[in-house]
């Protein structure tokens, strides 16, 4: 039996950009050509600039929006063709962490509610006793004490709010949960306590994961795989040791160089070289390859022809013209 949960085909989001009576209609290409599979237990991170279409790909995977072509194959069912009614027994196996926590949070709800919504939606065969149990079970296995679930949101810190947000995604049991930049807005000691906490759940609960993160040191300590998106399209896709170890993009590449160095010495003897140019915009990207306005190794290959996603060998994936030459 496959172990594969998900598969995603060339999918493809665009959404229409007015710009007032007298201004033609524009269309923003958030993603397109993505395809990739996720396999049971596995973390896929992916990473990338804002504004490249990480949130956009996740809430297309959840169809919370709808794609406009492609699909989002979920164990043997293409979620794409589902109405929301057939798509609502799924619901209970898709769940979602978002980026602020207390934005996330009804502030009109108690903690024991908030945690406790999904299943009154999703499970409704359970009693309010029955409800009452697995809310205070799920606190205790994301760090919340009993005495809290009483409470409302805004009496708790950045970090214990997140931690309602994660029971919450959890309190369905479902299969796959998608991080969506799940600790950008915490401090870094509370980083630390949220990653530790996701890894330690994801053990306890078998949970398959998707880390989407614009932090390639953070996206590091979590993944097995990491795909790197740029302006909606895949630049690269490889195992984490893979990717770190040995680059070939040259969007990774200076990505990877723009990483913090911990250590102050290492850091001042360091030369960075980052990225050139602004990112330029979805609504009209460049001819050809989109980084190539940035590329140090762009030619006029790559101002004519858009490059194809390659598969170069251990499950690695790589659109660019001129990957060997670095």
């Amino acid at each position: 039996m496959s172990n594969i949960l998900l598969e995603v085909n060339d999918l493809k989001k665009t959404f229409p950009i007015s710009g007032g009576m007298f201004v033609k209609k524009q269309t923003l290409t958030a993603i397109e050509d993505i395809s990739f599979s996720l396999t049971k237990g596995e973390t896929l991170g992916i990473v990338g600039e804002s504004g490249c279409g990480k949130s956009t790909l996740g809430r297309c995977i959840l169809q919370l929006l709808e794609p406009d072509s492609g699909q989002v194959v979920w164990l043997g069912d293409d979620l794409t063709k589902l109405g929301w009614r057939k798509m609502r027994p799924h619901r209970k196996d898709l769940q979602i962490i978002f980026q602020d926590p207390l934005a996330s949070l009804n502030p009109r709800l108690t903690v024991g509610e908030i945690i406790a919504d999904p299943l009154r939606s999703l499970m409704p065969q359970l009693n309010q006793a029955q409800r009452q149990q697995k809310v205070l079970a799920m606190m205790k296995s994301v760090g919340l004490l009993p005495e809290m679930i009483s409470r409302f949101p805004h009496e708790f810190s950045g970090g214990q709010a997140q931690r309602i947000g994660i029971a919450r995604a959890l309190i369905t049991e479902p299969k796959l949960i998608i991080c969506d930049e799940p600790v950008s807005a915490l401090d870094v000691s509370v980083q630390a306590q949220i990653l530790n906490l996701l890894r330690d759940i994801k053990d306890e609960f078998g949970l398959t994961l998707i880390f989407i993160s614009h932090d390639l040191s953070v996206v590091r300590h979590v993944s097995d795989r990491i795909m790197v998106l740029y302006l909606g399209r895949i630049a690269e896709l490889a195992s984490s040791g893979d990717l770190y170890d040995e680059p070939k993009h040259p969007y990774t590449k200076a990505l990877l160089k723009a990483v913090p160095v911990p250590d102050p010495i290492k850091a001042r003897e360091r030369t960075i070289e980052g990225l050139t140019g602004e990112i330029p915009s979805p609504i009209n990207p460049p001819s050809g390859c989109t980084f190539r306005t940035r590329c140090p190794m762009a030619d006029k290959k790559c101002a004519k022809e858009r490059p194809q996603i390659d598969d170069i060998g251990r499950g690695r994936l790589i659109a660019c013209h001129h990957w060997r030459k670095g």
